[in-house]
């Protein structure tokens, strides 16, 4: 069984409560990211989210930072068969918050860093 990657989706970093401002002028103004609409479903646990060239960047916010929140996630096209290839590698499965138009679920590395799968389930802008 093959992963069929398509690309990296996005990077999720954490700052502290109370850095929103400090963060969004670093970012936007300085780098030069564009913000991104967030999912409804997620902006109750605050933070942003930019987007540079094809490339998500996840701004969340946590009171204090947590080892494994930070990630990358991976949009492949075969999803449901690279869950069925962890699982057989006895690699748990964690089922992250529905998105519209995505599925996706994590998993932990050997060292405990999270890896996200995301996968599109519809086309943007339909």
């Amino acid at each position: 069984m093959c992963i069929d990657y398509k690309r990296l989706h996005h990077v999720q970093i954490c700052i502290p409560k109370g850095t929103e401002k400090t963060a969004r002028e670093f970012y936007i103004q300085i780098l030069k990211f564009v913000e991104i609409e967030k999912p409804e479903v997620l902006k109750k646990n605050g933070g942003f989210w930019l987007r540079a060239a094809d490339i998500e960047y996840h701004v969340g916010i946590e009171d204090s930072i947590v080892p494994g929140k930070r990630h990358p996630a991976f949009e492949i096209y075969n999803l449901s068969d690279a869950k069925t290839h962890l699982e057989k590698h006895n690699i748990s499965i964690q089922q992250e918050t529905p998105i519209k138009g995505f599925e996706r679920f994590s998993f932990r590395d050997p060292f405990q860093n999270r890896i996200e799968f995301i996968s599109r389930t519809e086309t943007p802008g339909l």
